[in-house]
């Protein structure tokens, strides 16, 4: 990445400074995931009872943030490229491109040989396969500069690659608004896990004001209130909740609060209707 920004500010290329960007989205991801694992293994306190989770949030909301920044700029430049071509040195251009072309083979063997079903060996050769794509998109447009001195190339090919840092950039920022709203995680259906726990618990008669929410990605914390009957065992009937919610759908933080009625019926109201669709 940053010899394709060394190089693309020195042979005037857009394609390349595009492509480097392609790559920071990949560095951006990495270290995320990083900061992640670093900042959840500090202790959570009184003041901050869940650690420090939500930075990697807030990182990758910032990070998508600069991203979207540097997709406007470039697509800026590009048009007033187009307008006005400039001068590229190819030769360079060629040589860098070249370079990052054959490190990200490279790199795709390498993860070809692991365990292909592991979905972040997966995540990380569909990244690859993405970087693959600019640094060929570079080595054709310094080829054609090149031999046709057609300079166009740089600013149209740059623009495509723009699309695969936009569709990045976008994934991220939806992703940590999501988080950061408290929305509901993706492979959770609410209204499927509440009839799946009553269905499966002797005693419970049903869940309501059922809220999902994820403290950081992949850590999906629960509450609810569990309606249950009268000759139930309220804390058998918590444990297999919480068990339930663990092994089922990987909720593995949940609070249970259990609920008598008189007449053993659950009434939804405005509240529970919206807590049964939130997402």
């Amino acid at each position: 990445m940053l010899v394709e920004v060394v190089g693309g500010w020195l042979s005037g290329s857009l394609a390349l400074l595009a492509d480097a960007g392609h790559m920071l989205t990949d560095v951006a991801a990495l270290a995320l995931a990083w900061a992640g694992f670093h900042f959840g293994r500090r202790a959570a306190s009184t003041r901050r009872t869940f650690g420090y989770l939500r930075l990697e949030v807030l990182a990758g909301f910032v990070n998508a943030l600069m991203l979207l920044a540097l997709v406007i700029w470039i697509a800026y430049e590009a048009v007033m490229r187009l307008r006005a071509p400039s001068t590229i040195l190819a030769g360079p251009m060629f040589a860098v491109a070249l370079a990052g072309l054959v490190i990200n083979l490279i790199v795709f063997r390498i993860l070809h040989r692991a365990d292909t079903e592991h979905v972040n060996i997966q995540g990380a050769l569909i990244h690859v396969l993405g970087d693959l794509l600019g640094s060929a998109a570079a080595v054709i447009a310094a080829a054609v500069i090149h031999f046709t001195g057609w300079t166009a190339i740089d600013p149209i090919l740059s623009v495509l690659i723009l699309v695969l840092v936009l569709r990045s950039a976008m994934r991220l920022l939806r992703n940590s608004i999501h988080i950061l709203l408290e929305g509901a995680p993706a492979d959770v259906d609410i209204a499927a896990m509440g009839a799946h726990l009553v269905a499966s618990i002797d005693g419970l008669h049903c869940v309501e004001h059922v809220h999902v929410w994820s403290i950081t990605s992949g850590k999906p914390a629960a509450t609810l209130e569990a309606h249950i009957k009268a000759e139930a065992d309220p804390r058998a009937v918590t444990r297999a909740i919480k068990q339930g919610l663990s092994e089922t759908f990987g909720i593995a933080h949940s609070t249970v609060e259990i609920v008598w009625d008189e007449d053993g019926s659950c009434a939804l109201g405005q509240d529970d209707e919206l807590a049964h669709r939130h997402d």
